[in-house]
């Protein structure tokens, strides 16, 4: 399912010349909560990743973090600091994403990690399929553990007594589906 429809256009050019991949079978409708697994593919096809523009939460961050949990490089253009749009830009800076002010930036930097040997990574085991139910029971029970007053996120992890590794992406999606908040200190609230 082509999402946004105005690429049309677009996806039948990359599929004349390039490749189109998704881990959603054929006919899926496009939902919110299938970004994050996106976001996993697109720094795995690459060896690097350039961050141009991401707000403080934005898809553009779940992917850098993919590329770091990747080992990928990740390369991110400087904002103006009051300018929304380039904050999550900014903060990677800050993390220690290597900064790019042109393309010279980034041919130079690919240059230099071209000449390194391509070491091939151990695919992980698959993750079990979580059923659909599980997905909700959890989702309930973050809900219910959360009201308008911000909870510590590795508070709440602990509360639920499940890994981070089922937590998270259960936030995550939450957050995407506009029902949580992240706010300054890895708190969550719900949204009003």
């Amino acid at each position: 399912m082509i999402y946004p429809i105005e690429n049309s256009a677009l996806t039948q050019d990359i599929a004349k010349t390039g490749l189109r991949i998704s881990e959603m079978p054929m006919g899926v409708q496009p939902q919110t909560r299938h970004f994050p697994a996106r976001n996993r593919i697109m720094p795995g096809l690459a060896r690097t990743t350039v961050v141009v523009e991401a707000a403080a939460k934005s898809g553009s961050l779940i992917t850098t973090h993919n590329a770091l949990d990747q080992s990928r490089d990740v390369f991110t253009v400087p904002g103006h600091p009051f300018d929304a749009r380039t904050t999550g830009c900014n903060m990677l800076i800050r993390d220690g994403a290597t900064l790019i002010r042109s393309a010279n930036d980034v041919i130079e930097a690919v240059g230099q990690i071209a000449v390194q040997p391509i070491v091939e990574l151990p695919l992980p085991e698959p993750k079990p399929q979580r059923s659909l139910r599980d997905v909700a029971g959890l989702h309930a029970q973050i809900l219910e553990r959360l009201g308008p007053s911000p909870v510590a996120e590795d508070q709440l992890i602990r509360d639920l007594g499940a890994a981070s590794t089922i937590v998270t992406p259960a936030i995550v999606s939450l957050e995407l589906d506009g029902r949580i908040k992240r706010q300054r200190g890895g708190l969550l609230s719900l949204v009003n």
